[in-house]
């Protein structure tokens, strides 16, 4: 049974909020030749651009914005866990909240290792995509803003670390992947 699952209807908004976006690449961040193919790499957007492509975010947050990494999530290893860890607990008091961005292939592993490492009452959103940016049918942006709002939302404090994808919020200790294609990929375990 899960803790706590949110169809996204937040409404304890506090905007706007000033979130700390540490990115580390993925999917959200990938980048292809063509709107309709599906080839892509992982990783090549940078942060700034992420958040320049949601111009909706200025109308809720003040982004400020750290490239952790710009990697495949399939390349994720320990030394980002605990440099992520080790920013958020150390950033906890100076920020209203973290918005991760990150790909989905080891996100369910990243969310567990940081709810098991992070000491931080501020929101904790993880968020990634399962289309790249250069898709005609990308779900980044839409997942990018969501992540905000929930981040905004009081609800989420104290709550470890979330992920947010496909209008949904999860809690990252339950979440797994059950699909390589499909937008509502994540599920509680």
């Amino acid at each position: 049974m899960p803790h706590w699952l949110w169809v996204l209807v937040v409404q304890h908004w506090h905007y706007p909020i000033s979130p700390l976006f540490l990115a580390t690449g993925g999917t959200i961040a990938g980048g292809g030749d063509s709107a309709t193919k599906s080839n892509y790499t992982a990783g090549k957007v940078g942060v700034e651009n992420l958040v320049n492509a949601v111009p909706q975010l200025k109308d809720i947050a003040n982004v400020k914005g750290e490239q952790v990494v710009n990697i495949g999530s399939q390349d994720m290893n320990d030394n980002v866990w605990l440099t992520l860890a080790k920013k958020i607990n150390t950033d906890c008091d100076k920020t209203d909240g973290f918005v991760i961005t990150h790909g989905t292939d080891t996100m369910e592993e990243t969310a567990y290792f940081l709810d098991l490492t992070v000491k931080c009452d501020k929101p904790v959103v993880m968020v990634g995509a399962m289309r790249p940016s250069t898709s005609m049918s990308a779900d980044g942006p839409f997942n990018l803003y969501n992540a905000v709002v929930t981040a905004a939302d009081k609800a989420s404090a104290n709550r470890g670390v979330l992920v947010v994808m496909n209008d949904t919020v999860l809690d990252g200790r339950d979440v797994t992947k059950t699909n390589t294609t499909d937008v509502a990929t994540f599920k509680f375990c």
